[in-house]
């Protein structure tokens, strides 16, 4: 099985599903893909991310998406990354943003807004079509929490005196919760 962009997208995909499994179904059938593909993608990209001769860092990245159409380097204090940035096909206004430390390792992976988060109304938040910047910019007083599962994460914030909490995997927004159920 190659490993390009496709397959990319159903790896990610698999995760998702987690959170929005109706989403994803629509997906793989705008796609024209199986469930068994987005499972054969999901066990190949984690084979290659614990293979000894498989590339590392952004490489396996690279390998998969082509060329990063951004990559340039991003202080953090006093610390320096790498950024490489990715447009999917899928995901169209949004691109795969991989951060890479000093020696090359994988600090972060996820969807970002080019230009950074947009202000929303609370009707606009649209599965897979916001990033964790947005709901921060949107919703002030919006606090980072952590996922139930890798690469999930959450963002609580209140709206018109109600409590909610974004849900997003890979940064990409998938549903809105309530905490006390």
């Amino acid at each position: 099985m190659r490993f390009r962009v496709r397959e990319f997208e159903l790896a990610l995909m698999h995760r998702m599903r987690d959170l929005n499994a109706g989403r994803v179904e629509d997906a793989l059938a705008a796609m024209g893909a199986s469930r068994a593909e987005v499972r054969a993608a999901h066990a190949h990209w984690t084979r290659l991310a614990h293979a000894a001769r498989a590339p590392k860092g952004a490489a396996v990245f690279r390998m998969a998406l082509g060329p990063p159409h951004h990559a340039g380097p991003r202080a953090f204090g006093s610390l320096t990354c790498d950024v490489h940035r990715w447009a999917l096909p899928s995901w169209p206004g949004l691109e795969f943003e991989v951060l890479t430390g000093p020696g090359g390792e994988v600090w972060s992976q996820w969807f970002v807004r080019p230009g950074g988060g947009v202000r929303l109304a609370f009707a606009d938040l649209t599965p897979w079509a916001c990033v964790v910047a947005d709901v921060g910019t949107s919703f002030p007083g919006a606090v980072p929490l952590e996922g139930q599962a890798p690469h999930h994460w959450a963002v609580g914030f209140t709206h018109a005196g109600t409590a909610y909490r974004a849900r997003f995997v890979y940064g990409l927004y998938q549903r809105l919760d309530r905490p006390d159920g």
